[in-house]
């Protein structure tokens, strides 16, 4: 039984220790997931779920400064804690895009018509 308890208390350090870090998907995120991130308090979580809930999905992370309470600097500094669609690429900024030769909009589409 002491061996059990100690696998599964393995396993539970385990996938806690794999899912630290990822980013929050602000389309999917629950108030409480909203919360975990260093920056969004109850408030911030509670305005950024009324307002995907008026407005629909957020398209990329910049729409967040369309939130109550964020700026540009606040959206800035979580940029690394959250994602839309799950996907950190759909972070792209247009001047890394303009360097690989593609537009941002292509990249966050996720088509490369570079070259054409």
């Amino acid at each position: 039984m002491k061996k059990f308890l100690l696998v599964v208390f393995a396993w539970l350090v385990f996938m806690g220790l794999a899912f630290a870090g990822a980013p929050i998907d602000l389309n999917a995120a629950t108030q409480a997931q909203l919360e975990s991130v260093k920056g969004i308090g109850p408030v911030k979580a509670k305005a950024i779920i009324e307002y995907r809930t008026k407005n629909g999905p957020f398209k990329s992370v910049d729409d967040l400064q369309k939130v109550t309470g964020f700026g540009k600097p606040s959206v800035n500094k979580l940029r690394a804690e959250v994602t839309v669609g799950g996907a950190k690429s759909a972070n792209v900024k247009a001047s890394d895009a303009k360097a690989a030769g593609t537009k941002a909009a292509d990249v966050k589409a996720g088509t490369n018509k570079a070259g054409k």
